[in-house]
């Protein structure tokens, strides 16, 4: 009995295997699938007639259709065998016995003869394994990251350690499918009806590279504040995606060679929020206030000051006001678009002197670094000391 299953078997499955059919991308998608087989469209609203094909094997003559955005990975015994990465549709054609079909001009004896002889030394089923497979080449989003703790870093613009907790979310992009098939992959995901999905909780190769990302976070925050070319600007994280995804990149690459090890990389980055430590709000705090206090703004700040302060000396009338008004004009720095008023016959108490002030010392180094006497390095070495770091 086994054997004439066997011969029924091998000579039903070579006749199914004769017809050609067409293979696209499988409906219902999730936008963040990576890999997926393509399937035959063998019933086509009802009017197709090739529904027992084999799965591992495809006909001469069939047509793979290749949509926009996606590149095609074709596979013979396990092994790769080609790649396309232009949309558009492609005939399948192989020299392996199982694909000859008589439609496709192989020839009868070829394609029946033989195919049944040796489908029925593998027990009625073909002895090959043929496949396709789809490849995004899109940008895959929704890809995210957090942190539950601290994360910390050396900030070279408040010249110190700075800490955060940060969360968001990154495209990914596969930049070389072979090697993503190759070296990432799991066999798990390279069979019929399987999608590779990077954002699925229950894809272990996915939870790798989320955890992997995560620990490269304090590498990458620090990369990027550093970058000269970002104005070693940390404020300026939630502004850049895509300078911060670069950064973000170069951090993992670095540690785990996403690139040339599995052919991947991050394309963008959305911080959804970053809260920064007590200690690092504070400098932040004081940066921010030395900022406001510099050049042309800190003149026009301190002069602004003085304005309130005759306007309320004016309405008090006492000798308080205009004492603290003549202090303030002093620390000016020989602003010629104020008049400083006559000061009172009472000796006043002894003011600290501007030197003292860290505020003044900050507008003196900044005037003299806009005026070229001092070096960049010099100014944040006297902002560093007047602000304590």
């Amino acid at each position: 009995m086994g054997l004439v299953q066997a011969v029924v078997g091998s000579i039903g499955g070579t006749l199914a295997d004769q017809w050609k059919d067409f293979y696209t991308v499988p409906g219902g998608l999730p936008s963040t699938a990576a890999l997926f087989a393509a399937v035959p469209q063998g019933t086509n609203a009802g009017r197709g007639s090739n529904t027992k094909g084999s799965s591992n094997i495809i006909t001469n003559g069939s047509k793979i259709v290749v949509p926009e955005g996606y590149g095609l990975l074709l596979m013979q015994e396990g092994a790769v065998t080609a790649f396309v990465a232009e949309a558009g549709a492609y005939e399948w054609r192989s020299d392996d016995l199982n694909s000859k079909s008589i439609f496709a001009g192989d020839g009868i004896v070829d394609s029946l003869v033989w195919q049944s002889w040796e489908r029925f030394k593998f027990g009625g089923q073909p002895g090959s394994q043929q496949a396709a497979f789809f490849v995004s080449l899109k940008e895959l989003p929704n890809n995210r990251f957090g942190t539950q703790s601290e994360i910390y870093w050396d900030d070279g613009f408040l010249n110190t350690q700075v800490g955060a907790i940060t969360r968001g979310s990154y495209t990914l992009k596969i930049v070389d499918p072979i090697l993503f098939v190759k070296n990432f992959v799991p066999a798990t995901y390279l069979q019929p009806g399987q999608v590779f999905d990077f954002t699925d909780m229950d894809n272990a190769a996915a939870n790798q590279l989320f955890n992997e990302v995560v620990g490269s976070l304090a590498p990458a925050f620090s990369l990027y504040t550093n970058d000269p070319g970002k104005g070693n600007r940390i404020s300026r994280l939630q502004q850049d995606s895509v300078g911060f995804a670069k950064s973000l990149s170069e951090a993992v690459d670095s540690a785990y060679q996403w690139k040339s090890d599995r052919g991947l990389v991050i394309v963008k980055t959305a911080i959804v929020s970053i809260e920064y430590d007590a200690n690092t709000r504070e400098l932040l705090t004081k940066v921010q206030r030395a900022d406001a206090l510099a050049g042309a703004r800190g003149n026009s700040n301190l002069q602004a000051s003085v304005a309130s302060g005759i306007e309320s000396a004016g309405e008090t009338g006492g000798s308080a006001g205009v004492m603290g008004l003549g202090m303030a004009t002093g620390m000016l720095g020989g602003i010629g678009s104020l008049q400083q008023p006559v000061a009172p016959a009472a000796p006043a108490a002894p003011a600290a002197p501007a030197a003292d002030d860290p505020i003044a010392k900050l507008k003196k180094a900044k005037e003299m670094l806009d005026l070229g006497l001092i070096t960049q390095a010099d100014y944040d070495a006297v902002k560093a000391k007047a602000l304590g770091l």
